[in-house]
């Protein structure tokens, strides 16, 4: 097809969208390829050579661009096939043909463009011989990223988006859902390659992963469809991103709709996102809900009067009008050979009589209207190059010393260099340049594949995506109908989300989004779902019993107000009132013989500490405050030093008195109270020394421990130095054993009232309980180690009280008749000699 001007443009025409791959054998020369042609895909091109006729129509009526110049077209039709792109652009470059009979119109080179070619991997064979030449080449449709390249591609440009741009949007997309298990379509060529590499990248980033990527093979007879659905059925994939061309996704399809596999989320790439040979009822119910990215669609005012015009009846340079009107009233002139009929189907005749504007509204002939806004700034970007390079003032022009082109006469790459800098703003209000890669700015639409009330398929803009500023995407959620028609956002994972308290743990050999879900270990935290990390606690913190956040933990002591320390606090001060009585019973009861055959003084003395050894025990309730701490263990030394030292100083006393008695014995002098005050003083003082020491070098102090109980801060009171403690104990522990020896040996003496064998059994008591508290208190934990050693406390000196105490109180209290000095003189005169 031609149409003549004074500037002619070459217009590669893509009236059909597959051809027949046949075996070649290489035995004989390989056919010629045949095309077959979809009428949807038809009327694709058609509409968008309509808008490059309607640009140029309205560029030669306007004055104020280009006056006196008109555009033409030379256009051929290329099959999409690169055999026949790269003939069509020879023929341009080499057959010039001058239209018009004008005699000022004798320009060297008759075609300053090339409009070409639907596809990305042609549009790099054409790039490649075209940019020997730096001869302008603008494609509204090849998107692939490699075309960005300057340095191979110097001369190419185009007004659809990179594919860069949209892969990267895609990518937005599938991590603004959540979807982190995607599957890959797309063929294996230049344009399905880059494509989803970049979409797998873009996901990979933002942590998701890619469950297969498989390719369509288009030299392949079957095109790999089979092993495709494969992977589909195999995987537990529900999103699935084709990056391809409508025509070659719809085999995979038949395959689909034939084994019943439904229920995908498919993303559609801009090439098949507003097919009409897709968009159908036999296809939806494996394409409902599909989202797909969709160059900004733009109404061009007056283009629809434009179209109108396209009428067989009319005279026209068109030769594929009645083509045209067969396929948008589905009926058949009977003079025209159609390649797009099918056999064995019958068709109305066409009477000319036919009203576009019944068909106007219908779902197939808005989308065909799709690349208009592609198509249709093309003409405009030319032809506002070409005015700028004819309006150029010399001496000021970009060239060598500031020289112009000639209108009539110019170089291609001098029109390259006006595209490069050209901007102009459409009637429709956008504004169209190139960046420094020849590529225009990316606005999408985000469409979403619904069903229309009438029965038809319809793409419903849902949202945006937009690279003027950032890349920013926008979804409006609540209008997007999701296959099978769920309610929610399906979900699309390899493994379910792990929730709050537990972490993911990666599968040997399974991609990162394939993940087993963890429990936090103790003292840890993750308060997120999909946490790949649990997070420790504050020391003073523990878990929930979520494990989805930190509490305070709570502290152990042994307080008033505990059971246990109730009772022992209580028990404590009960018992110190036993030996307070004892001694008011004794000081009471001082003139008689029991009393003071026993040592009155130090028995005396032995019941106030026995009193201040009950009491201390208080010392190690409530909370173990530095001053508790530094005193406790202290006062529990002396207090049960002085206890011990009195009953080791009344068994020497007994001992020594009886030894005194002997004729001629020396030890009377030994046998005065003074000697047991000062063996009482020496063992206190020994004690006391200890205690200072173990003060002022490494005094005890009060710690909170966290690693006894999990989750309970036991607050107890260092000792500081445990060897100073165990010493103490270990100091005690000799006093006792001494005294315990001493009281046995003397356990036999013949006196009335000898009280040497009740030392000894409070002694043994007093051993036995200590010992005891050794294992014990190992094992005890928290509190209960407290409580051990106040019942050690308790236990031992309730024995010295019961032992040494109880026979006399019993005979003060229920034998008063026995405690008299006659009944004593009666029981020695009858004691054997």
């Amino acid at each position: 097809m031609s149409q003549p001007g004074d500037i002619m443009i070459g217009v590669m025409l893509d009236l059909s969208t597959d051809k027949i791959n046949e075996i070649v054998t290489f035995n004989e020369r390989p056919p010629k390829i045949s095309c077959t042609e979809y009428s949807y895909v038809f009327l694709d091109s058609y509409h968008s050579l309509q808008a490059l006729l309607f640009a140029a129509e309205e560029i030669n009526q306007n004055p104020n661009i280009l006056p006196n110049i008109s555009l033409g077209f030379q256009v051929y039709k290329t099959c999409n096939v690169p055999y026949y792109e790269v003939q069509g652009a020879l023929k341009f470059l080499a057959e010039p043909v001058n239209a018009d009979p004008n005699p000022q119109c004798n320009s060297s080179l008759s075609f300053s463009a090339v409009i070409a070619s639907s596809i990305s991997s042609n549009s790099v064979s054409l790039a490649n011989i075209l940019g020997v030449f730096r001869y302008p080449q603008i494609s509204p449709f090849s998107s692939l990223a490699l075309l960005s390249d300057r340095t191979r591609f110097p001369s190419f440009f185009r007004t659809m988006t990179s594919d860069t741009f949209q892969s990267k949007g895609i990518a937005q997309l599938i991590l603004h859902f959540g979807w982190t298990w995607v599957g890959l379509i797309a063929p294996e060529d230049d344009y399905g390659l880059q494509g989803v590499q970049t979409i797998k990248e873009e996901i990979m980033k933002g942590g998701s992963c890619v469950a297969f990527t498989e390719y369509i093979l288009p030299n392949q007879p079957d095109l790999n469809v089979l092993t495709i659905i494969n992977s589909i059925k195999k995987s537990r994939v529900k999103v699935i991103v084709v990056f391809s061309l409508g025509g070659l996704f719809a085999p995979i399809l038949n395959e689909m709709l034939k084994q019943n596999l439904t229920g995908k989320m498919f993303i559609a790439n801009a090439d098949w996102s507003r097919s009409n040979l897709l968009s159908t009822a036999h296809y939806f119910p494996v394409l409902s809900g599909t989202l797909g990215f969709a160059s900004k669609n733009y109404v061009v005012p007056g283009l629809s009067d434009f179209l109108d015009k396209n009428h067989p009846s009319l005279p026209t340079h068109d030769p594929w009008v009645k083509s045209y009107w067969e396929i948008i009233f589905n009926c058949k002139f009977g003079s025209n050979n159609n390649l797009t009929d099918s056999p064995g189907v019958s068709k109305v005749p066409c009477t000319g009589e036919e009203n576009l504007e019944s068909v106007r509204g219908s779902p197939a002939y808005i989308n065909s209207l799709k690349y208009i806004g592609n198509n249709y700034p093309i003409v405009y970007v030319l032809a506002k190059a070409l005015d700028d390079l004819k309006t150029c003032s010399v001496g000021k022009g970009p060239f060598s010393q500031g020289s112009c082109a000639t209108i009539w006469n110019f170089k291609p790459w001098q029109l390259t260099h006006y595209i490069k800098k050209m901007k102009i703003t459409l009637s429709y209000g956008e504004d169209i340049y190139f960046d420094d890669n020849g590529d225009p700015p990316a606005i999408y639409s985000i469409l979403n594949w619904q069903m229309s009330p009438g029965g038809s398929v319809q793409q419903v803009d849902v949202g945006s995506f937009s690279t003027s500023v950032s890349q920013s995407l926008i979804v409006n959620s609540s209008q997007v109908f999701w296959p099978s028609g769920e309610q929610e956002v399906p979900r699309s994972v390899c493994s379910a989300s792990c929730s709050i308290g537990f972490r993911r743990a990666p599968i040997q050999g399974q991609p990162s989004c394939c993940f087993e879900c963890v429990p936090c270990l103790q003292g840890e935290i993750s308060n997120q779902t999909d946490s790949t990390n649990c997070f420790r606690c504050p020391w003073d913190q523990w878990p929930n019993d979520q494990k989805s956040g930190c509490v305070p933990k709570s502290m152990e002591f042994l307080s008033y107000g505990d059971a246990l320390g109730a009772i022992l606090a209580i028990f404590s001060i009960i018992s110190a009132f036993i030996p307070a009585f004892i001694f008011m019973l004794f000081i009471s009861n001082n003139h008689t013989p029991i009393v003071k055959a026993n040592n009155y003084s130090l028995s005396c003395l032995l019941l106030i500490s026995l009193c201040l050894c009950f009491l201390c025990s208080l010392g190690f309730i409530g909370y173990p405050e530095l001053e508790k701490c530094l005193l406790r263990q202290v006062s529990f030394g002396l207090f049960f030093t002085l206890c011990v030292a009195c009953i080791l100083a009344k068994t020497i006393m007994v001992v020594l008195a009886f030894m005194a008695t002997k004729p001629g014995s020396g030890l009377r002098k030994w046998s005065l109270l003074r000697v047991s005050y000062a063996i009482i003083l020496v063992c206190f003082l020994l004690q006391l020394i200890l205690s200072i020491f173990w003060l002022v070098l490494s005094p005890p102090f009060s710690q909170y421990n966290i690693e006894t109980k999990p989750g309970i801060i036991i607050v107890n009171c260092n000792e500081g130095s445990p060897e100073a403690f165990w010493t103490m104990l270990g100091y005690l522990f000799l006093l006792a054993s001494i005294s315990f020896i001493v009281a046995f040996l003397a356990r036999r003496l013949p006196d009335s009232f000898n009280e040497a064998q009740f030392i000894t059994f409070s002694m043994l008591a007093f051993l036995c309980v200590w010992v005891s508290y050794i294992p014990a208190s190992l094992s005890a934990q928290g509190k209960y180690t407290v409580a051990m050693e106040i019942f050690a406390i308790l236990t031992s000196t309730w024995a010295l009280v019961l032992c040494i105490f109880l026979p006399k109180c019993y005979i003060i209290l229920l034998r008063p008749e026995i405690n008299t000095k006659e009944y004593l003189m009666k029981k020695e005169s009858r004691k054997p000699v």
